[in-house]
């Protein structure tokens, strides 16, 4: 399927590895021209590089923490315009709610609340002007499903999905959408847990750890994030224009509801 947004300029942030590469990745496939962004520099140029050789588009690299006005600023500013904004970012770490203080409280919602935030204030005027406008925000299966040690996380994103409900609805009419997509178990570093940077799990065990980690998920699998991309991806085409202020879930069936 032809997504209709080949030429179009995107920002994809935390997109170095994990979720946040499997959108820029599929965004590129579709012809968009990236701005990407990670904290460590070198992952972060390899990544970059390795999507030119594949796509054949530019690739503009921004690195730094996208929570920090400055890295924001400078993302914004590598492109004309933008048409696509994905927003991501690291969640808090495991922290039972006993040791949280204000200090961390304040961290977690400047990283996953505050900082999409001002990046959608200060992309949307100019997308409804042009009359084309596709926002995404990686937010967690934990805004639907609490999971112990992860509060902050799942208050700071649903913080984000409440804030934005409305938000949504104001744009609509000018052909700006503003949706969420919740990761459930995706095979990503941060599932794999703590781990030497670099290292390699021997495919026995990372077959094994995979199974254990997938025993509850329906579809027996965890899924990955070249998958995820493509459903980002086609929230960003011009063919999801009348879907706005949803949380599409991406779990394998692990959240059970019927509506």
């Amino acid at each position: 399927m032809d997504l209709g947004i080949r030429g179009k300029r995107a920002v994809v942030c935390a997109s170095s590895k994990g979720l946040g590469r499997g959108c820029a990745e599929a965004l590129a496939e579709a012809g968009c021209e990236l701005v990407v962004n990670g904290r460590d520099a070198k992952v972060l140029a390899r990544t970059a590089a390795e999507i030119r050789d594949r796509y054949g588009v530019s690739v503009i690299e921004v690195a730094g923490d996208v929570a920090d006005p400055a890295v924001q600023k400078e993302m914004l500013a590598a492109v004309p315009q933008v048409d696509i904004l994905v927003n991501n970012n690291g969640g808090p770490p495991y922290r039972a709610f006993s040791e949280l203080d204000r200090e961390a409280i304040l961290k977690g919602v400047v990283n996953n609340m505050v900082a999409p935030l001002e990046l959608i204030q200060a992309v949307m005027g100019g997308m409804a002007e042009r009359g084309f406008g596709r926002i995404v925000n990686i937010t967690s299966l934990s805004v639907y499903k609490p999971i112990p040690g992860l509060d902050l996380s799942s208050g700071a994103r649903a913080g984000l999905t409440s804030f934005l409900a409305g938000v949504a609805r104001t744009v609509a009419d000018r052909n700006v959408t503003i949706n969420h997509i919740l990761p459930g178990k995706l095979d990503t570093d941060r599932l794999r847990g703590p781990h030497e940077p670099g290292s390699v799990e021997e495919p026995a065990a990372a077959a094994a750890r995979k199974a254990k980690q997938a025993e509850d998920v329906p579809a027996k699998r965890l899924g990955t994030p070249q998958e995820f991309g493509q459903v980002c991806a086609f929230l960003c085409s011009v063919h999801a224009g009348y879907l706005t202020g949803q949380s599409i879930l991406i779990d394998g069936g692990l959240y059970v509801s019927a509506f």
